[in-house]
């Protein structure tokens, strides 16, 4: 330990007596020079080497460490010429050139040369890299490479560091380099007057500095430590109930694409089609062909999934409403239990044409990983686009409902369908567009939950019941109650859940609409018409 304590010593002061420099290249022969010195000094002499280079103001710099570092950067032994590695697996590697960039193609490996790295100069290589992040024009990196500096400062960075913050013209920047110097401040040298900075700081490191102050000997520190910590406490529950809001609403508005095609059936038809969750499940499995189909490019396959989704959810609706539906009109129970052996066909259809296992569909680059709001809320990018797109689905449902002929004739047989019969409206004719538009939007669902979780026969069956209490809850057929009736219950659910746990908190959701449903039995916006009313 003592060892690697010195070695960061020395690479740190080394690199540090440099000056600010700005970023360009040496010429080749310079950097050769830098590359062979590197590649034939002994590991006591590296050290050295590696501050000429981290000091060198070569844009290059940065990739040879950490090449270096990972065991990628090495020579042509034939040649001499310096190489980074870019994929080792096999016999043959693909390999560019250290100094200009080009690819070189596949080499064997055993006419390759590593430079060897032993773990203490690697350990130590990281706070080298960040150091000379520090250093890049590029704002967002040093931004990085300030926040890595948390926790990993040692005296030595610690004495040049108000020299980087007072030349620093970023105050994000500034602000997280302040912060690591006085998580040191408080951690190794008890300074009081530090605690102020960290007060508030969600930063994990911060927060184990405060800690380790509280239970120090230093009464002092301890008490200014804990007050802190009192008050970083405060955030970190806002920012908990922040995230707990964030997840419910991205629960609910899956719920929301979930029920709103089942709430445009139930409001115009009264059908009661089990087989919605199946429809759901059609769509997502559109999705996971399409990325058969399109191998390789998962955010094109997506976005075409979502009017295929919509089209093949829209065509099984229509021919379950012909061939089943149609029949059963104003037989409800007849209606459950028959759409209910429909699910099941189809659930089975799908076990074997494609397979019983689940399948994993690919999510896109740019919906993966998170928004960072602070260093205790994140936001992941899948859910932020589901919510999204839960709120375009339902605007253009709106649109259709209040701008179209077909949404004045839907309105129109929801209110009474006998008198839109008189009027000339085909109701036989609408009930078929519903019930495929209805289908439809479970069909773009399922394009929705395949990017959150995987796609399976019984995706369906775990939304279906609760498509239906959102269904009960809002208002038969009325959109609006659809909406606020998805979004409260998930948010209600997941804010149960971590004390009740998931089961209990579905019971008590039940619970929940059933005594409402007691006061309320037509839902937040009950239905309006003369048919609703008798």
């Amino acid at each position: 330990m003592g060892i690697i304590r010195s070695l960061s010593r020395l690479l740190l002061v080394g690199f540090l007596l440099w000056p600010a420099l700005t970023l360009a290249q040496l010429e080749d022969s310079e950097a050769q020079q830098l590359l062979t010195a590197l590649a034939e000094s002994s590991f006591k002499e590296k050290p050295d080497v590696i501050n000429r280079i981290a000091g060198s103001g070569d844009d290059r710099a940065r990739g040879w460490l950490e090449a270096f570092a990972s065991n990628k950067l090495g020579r042509i032994e034939s040649s001499g010429q310096f190489i980074v590695v870019l994929s080792n697996r096999g016999r043959d590697w693909t390999v560019e050139s250290a100094l200009s960039g080009d690819t070189l193609g596949e080499i064997s490996r055993r006419d390759i040369d590593t430079i060897r790295v032993n773990n203490a100069l690697r350990n130590e290589l990281e706070g080298i890299l960040s150091v000379i992040d520090l250093k890049s024009p590029d704002e967002d990196l040093r931004l990085s490479a300030a926040r890595a500096l948390k926790g990993s400062v040692d005296g030595t960075l610690a004495e040049r560091l108000p020299e980087l913050i007072e030349a620093e013209d970023s105050a994000s920047v500034a602000d997280a380099l302040t912060e690591a110097l006085a998580i040191y401040q408080v951690a190794e040298q008890g300074d009081v007057a530090a605690v102020a900075t960290l007060s508030g700081s969600l930063n994990a490191e911060a927060r184990a500095a405060l800690q380790q102050a509280v239970r120090g000997d230093n009464a002092e520190l301890s008490a200014a430590a804990s007050k802190a910590l009192d008050s970083i406490e405060q955030k970190l529950k806002l920012n908990r109930a922040a995230e707990t809001l964030y997840f419910g609403l991205s629960l609910g508005s899956v719920l929301v694409l979930a029920a709103i095609g089942l709430a445009i059936t139930f409001g115009v038809m009264g059908v009661i089609n089990m087989a919605h969750g199946e429809l759901i499940m059609l769509g997502a499995y559109t999705t996971w062909g399409m990325q058969q189909l399109l191998p390789g490019q998962p955010g094109l396959a997506l976005l075409l999934s979502i009017p295929a989704g919509f089209l093949v959810a829209a065509l099984a609706g229509i021919a379950i409403e012909r061939s089943v539906i149609q029949h059963l009109k104003g037989r409800p129970l007849e209606t459950l239990l028959a759409t209910f052996g429909v699910s099941l066909i189809l659930q089975q259809l799908v076990r074997t044409l494609i397979s019983p296992l689940n399948r994993t569909v690919i999510t896109p680059d740019w919906m993966s990983g998170s928004l960072m709001i602070n260093e205790a809320l994140s936001l992941t990018l899948n859910r932020l686009y589901v919510i999204g797109f839960a709120l375009v689905v339902f605007a253009g449902l709106m649109l259709i409902m209040r701008k179209t002929r077909l949404g004045l004739d839907v309105r129109a047989v929801t209110q009474n369908r006998a008198m839109a019969r008189s009027m000339g409206i085909k109701a036989t004719k609408v009930d078929i567009l519903t019930f495929g538009l209805g289908s439809g939007v479970a069909g773009l669902a399922g394009v929705a939950l395949s990017q959150i979780t995987n796609v399976g026969p019984n995706l369906g069956q775990s939304y279906i019941i609760d498509s239906f209490m959102v269904v009960v809850f809002g208002g038969v057929g009325n959109l609006w109650g659809t909406l606020l009736a998805g979004l409260s219950l998930g948010t209600i659910n997941q804010l149960l859940e971590p004390w009740a746990g998931a089961v209990l908190a579905k019971i008590l959701v039940l619970v929940l609409i059933i005594l409402f449903i007691q006061k309320r039995p037509r839902g937040l916006f009950p239905q309006k018409g003369r048919a609703a009313e008798g």
